[in-house]
């Protein structure tokens, strides 16, 4: 064996080394941050067994390799050039790049290690507001801040040019193989380690990226916000924080003027004597029906629809015909639902932990009655961040797919709605009271999964989502029959409502406010006879719920500010939503959106008076809606 052929063998070694070097190099930078922000935030750790504090070193892993994976593409082309072509100028290009690299991220490091004693989060783009007013920082900030920033940054880069001198050693000799047979090879590694760092990079080829939910592990915050990768997070912040700046897009009010328009939203009385409760301490399951459009229930729209199990239940059920989402996906929906927060556009707060754990949360307000809380979703949870969003909150069981029998069958997306269903009656079962269970259902979300699909029911415009509405409903009808027999069953309220709207055939443009018509419905033996079949025609949204039942229970329903009581005769009749770049207004005399970019309306039912006046109710409460949300 002659020695060029050795030489090639180890310069092709070498580099498909240096390419698996660059993902180990980053995690181990990450742990050594992990390592330095526990020694200085250690006291906050003190609830946790040291074993416990290991698993963050575990559980992070995934979330660190895709970190690494999206840093190390640059590199990775210089890694690559270098076999083609090795000299000394992309040598130093290669240690240029990753040195910038990680000088960012000692900086985002030694930040948040000193901001988190302060803030209890991990660091965001809100320090670029700060940063913004200079003052203020050298007012505020202790000198000690200052000089740990520096000695922390400092450590962190002084290991990180050592490890990369020691991880990555090039030699400069001449390439043995001919340039015919490198570029080619070149060519095709190049493609190869790309591709597997941008699949790395997404957390793998499921149809939902990698999130920050994927690191957690434990209920404490803490450990989960040392476990969770602080660039990735930083990063995340800071594509958030660029898009969250919405307050430029849409008029904003002066919050006086804005409060006196709104006069009529906030003093009208707020006692009333409409009680649809037996008891005052009833368990609650709550399903979220995934797309569950109110256009296609006969008993709200009139229109021939997919649901005759859900129409049969209305009838022996409290129906709120007159229920809007708050937004157009999952996991506004969920927020808006369980902590009776509206939706501003492009701003989603499940994924911002910083500003989500100060907003409350019902199951919160449940505790302190001894209820406990679990919530389970036939799918993938990190899918909007919407697992560590009801972590966060203090649910005492959060499940998703990762939690569900392996020998279950399932679609692509999630396992089917009646095995959700069976699942979740175990766990009742398996519950003392008093309880609060929350099942967030799948088969109705693209592709539309569910057993015998191929037997569809409908014809015609959105047939795959109006078969799925078909079989999702009656799944919920088995559901209630095997309920009925439960123990549990006569102390029980069901509170049933979709998380958003859908195309129906009716109703197919996401730009209008009907789009977003959903179906609420409050079901179950502890509800008054004299309610039950009844409808409510009170114009609201998702986050009035949250309201409506705590004044029913008798709980401190004035912390949930934007949340109004349904059942309250006197209370406005309103809700706001969102579309695609905009949002929108719907009332008792009519509804706009409008679209930010475009500057135009798709839905405008108002008279020109009415409208003027309408957008100006519309803007103040956006306004009061968005001071709040910045200040958080």
């Amino acid at each position: 064996m002659n020695s060029s052929y050795l030489c090639r063998v180890r310069l092709l070694k070498s580099t498909g080394a240096s390419i698996l070097k660059l993902l180990l190099f980053w995690v181990i930078i990450f742990d050594i941050e992990r390592i330095l922000f526990s020694i200085h935030n250690w006291s906050k750790f003190s609830d946790i067994g040291f074993g416990e504090w290991l698993l963050a070193f575990v559980y992070s892993l995934r979330l660190d390799l895709a970190t690494a994976a999206l840093l190390s593409l640059l590199p990775l082309v210089l890694l690559v050039l270098f076999f083609v072509y090795p000299n000394k100028w992309i040598k130093r290009s290669f240690y240029w790049i990753v040195f910038i690299e990680f000088l960012v991220c000692a900086m985002i490091h030694g930040g948040e290690i000193n901001a988190y004693p302060e803030w209890n989060t991990k660091l965001t783009t809100r320090v670029f507001t700060h940063l913004l007013n200079p003052d203020e920082v050298v007012r505020t900030a202790d000198y000690s801040m200052t000089i740990w920033f520096v000695i922390y940054a400092s450590i962190e880069v002084f290991l990180s040019y050592k490890l990369m001198r020691f991880m990555f050693k090039f030699k400069e000799a001449t390439q043995t193989f001919s340039w015919l047979v490198r570029i080619p090879i070149a060519i095709v590694t190049l493609a190869v380690s790309g591709i597997g760092f941008v699949i790395i990079g997404r957390g793998g080829t499921q149809p939902i990226p990698i999130n920050i939910d994927s690191a957690y592990y434990t209920k404490g915050y803490v450990p989960n916000d040392l476990s969770v990768n602080s660039v990735y997070f930083f990063a995340k912040s800071f594509m958030l924080y660029n898009r969250s700046e919405i307050g430029a897009m849409f008029p904003i009010v002066n919050e006086k003027e804005a409060k006196k328009e709104l006069d009529d939203f906030y003093s009208y009385p707020l006692e009333h004597d409409r009680k649809i409760f037996t008891t005052d301490r009833p368990n609650i399951v709550f399903i979220i029906m995934e797309s569950w459009t109110a256009n296609a229930i006969s008993s709200i729209s009139g229109q021939p629809g997919a649901t005759p199990y859900f129409d049969r239940l209305a009838r022996k059920g409290l129906l709120f015909t007159n229920i809007y989402s708050t937004g157009g996906t999952s996991e506004i929906g969920n927020s808006s639902i369980f902590s009776g927060y509206p939706a501003l556009p492009e701003i989603s707060i499940s994924m911002q932990p910083d500003k989500h754990r100060k907003i409350p949360s019902f199951n919160q307000d449940l505790k302190k009655w001894g209820y406990t809380s679990h919530y389970i979703f036939s799918g993938d949870l990190k899918y909007g961040n919407i697992g560590s969003f009801f972590t966060d909150h203090g649910f005492d069981v959060v499940e998703d797919e990762n939690d569900f029998p392996n020998n279950l069958q399932r679609g692509k997306l999630n396992y089917y709605d009646e095995d959700l269903y069976d699942l979740l009656i175990q766990k009742i079962n398996n519950t003392k009271g008093p309880f609060m269970h929350c099942a967030f259902t799948g088969s109705t979300h693209s592709p539309y999964d569910y057993p015998n699909r191929g037997t569809q029911k409908w014809k015609g415009s959105e047939a795959d989502f109006m078969s799925s509405m078909f079989y999702a409903d009656k799944c919920l009808d088995d559901f209630m029959a095997k309920c009925k027999k439960q123990k549990w069953y006569k102390n029980t309220i069901f509170v049933m409502v979709a998380d958003h709207g859908h195309a129906s055939p009716n109703v197919t443009d996401p730009n209008l406010g009907a789009y977003f018509h959903v179906p609420l419905l409050i079901f179950g033996e502890p509800l008054k006879k004299e309610y039950r079949g009844e409808t409510i025609e009170t114009l609201g949204s998702q986050a009035d719920i949250v309201r409506t039942l705590l004044y029913q229970m008798g709980g401190d329903y004035k912390r949930y500010t934007w949340s109004k009581d349904l059942l309250n005769p006197n209370c406005p009749q309103f809700a706001l939503h969102t579309i695609n770049r905009g949002f929108g207004w719907i009332t008792e005399k009519g509804n706009f959106s409008f679209h930010m970019d475009a500057k135009n309306y798709p839905d405008q039912t108002y008279s020109k008076k009415a409208l003027k006046k309408e957008e100006k109710r519309c803007h103040s409460y956006m306004s009061l809606i968005y001071k709040e949300y910045k200040e958080l």
